[in-house]
């Protein structure tokens, strides 16, 4: 998943950004409201985390302003109140969950998680699209009982591609979905990363599913052969 991690403390930032990097995520860790506001804005997220005390806009602003745009993905606050007061104003703000610091990682990876369920293509521990499935545990792709590991960047563009369904998807979504914010990729990478992730396809017998649509960007899609088989 992509997720927007916001939290002024270093000593609490860099472990929590850490520890959803070697679950397979990317983060986005920004220290300030402001930069925040902006990011939410100009990105799209799968999940944003955010500190209720922050310097300039505040994490409850962020989640009322993030609403506002009409955007969906969930929202974790975290924070050092813990009345019930506050919970009940961090939910009515729009947040999905809530997490009274000292933050325990153990316990903010299985909200992670939890909060990841709510994708419509959750299956388990997996997401997929026909036969086609990503073990989000093990970064493994499955099809037809055949089975290949996967980089971690290759997991993260199946991912993407698989919660975005058949959508076209241009090489600077892909970009800005998969590179943190403050990071530039090299002109050709991610055709060169398309180009791996098709090859890992096309060893367990995926050939054609992913599809490049010349001119506009990428596709992950079932085979029409095969759709025409399922719908018999």
């Amino acid at each position: 998943m992509k997720i927007l991690v916001v939290e002024d403390d270093l000593e609490q930032i860099e472990p929590i950004c850490e520890v959803l990097s070697q679950a397979g995520h990317i983060t986005d860790c920004i220290a300030d409201g402001s930069t925040a506001q902006w990011l939410i804005g100009d990105r799209d997220y799968d999940l944003l985390i955010l500190d209720w005390m922050l310097p300039e806009v505040s994490g409850i602003s962020l989640c009322s302003q993030y609403r506002k745009l009409g955007k969906a993905a969930p929202v974790l606050i975290m924070s050092a109140k813990d009345s019930i007061a506050d919970k009940v104003t961090g939910l009515d703000a729009g947040a999905d969950d809530y997490l009274v610091k000292p933050i325990d990682l153990v316990e903010l990876l299985a909200r992670v998680r939890a909060l990841s369920r709510r994708s419509p293509l959750w299956q388990g521990n997996h997401l997929a699209m026909g036969e086609l499935q990503l073990h989000l545990d093990t970064l493994c792709v499955e099809y037809q009982q055949q089975v290949v590991q996967l980089s971690t960047r290759e997991s993260q563009l199946l991912e993407y591609m698989l919660r975005h369904g058949q959508q076209v998807l241009n090489r600077e979504q892909i970009e800005a979905a998969l590179w943190e914010w403050d990071s530039i990729p090299e002109n050709n990478a991610v055709t060169s990363l398309v180009r791996r992730l098709r090859q890992r396809l096309q060893q367990i017998g995926a050939t054609d599913w992913l599809e490049t649509v010349y001119g506009t960007g990428y596709r992950l899609r079932e085979p029409e052969a095969q759709l025409m088989v399922s719908y018999k």
